[in-house]
């Protein structure tokens, strides 16, 4: 009896001693972008930037994103994402109504 309670405590430990470096090895994977094979840039460095979010019905919606200075029109939805137009490129300047 004495050997099985020892027993089952030494399992219960290395049970959680497996977890726990699971855990850690995840988060530093997630931490360092190995987990997406992606690399984070720099905080002044980001190329890519959601402008935009239009939602259509219950499933699907239309992003507006900006690559460097270059804007796409994406439909998304839960099977398809489809690009609607690209290579919009951004007005210098955004016309005003003035009444005349």
């Amino acid at each position: 009896m004495e050997m099985e309670v020892s027993t089952c405590f030494r399992f219960l430990l290395a049970l959680i001693f497996v977890l726990a470096l699971i855990g850690i090895l995840a988060w530093i994977a997630r931490r360092y972008g190995v987990l997406k094979g992606t690399v984070r840039p720099a905080s002044g460095e980001r190329r890519l930037e959601v402008i935009e979010v239009a939602p259509i019905d219950s499933k699907r919606r239309l992003l507006l994103l900006r690559r460097d200075n270059t804007e796409h029109l994406i439909l998304m939805s839960p099977t398809n994402e489809l690009v609607v137009e690209k290579g919009i490129t951004r007005p210098l300047s955004q016309p005003t109504d003035t009444p005349s």
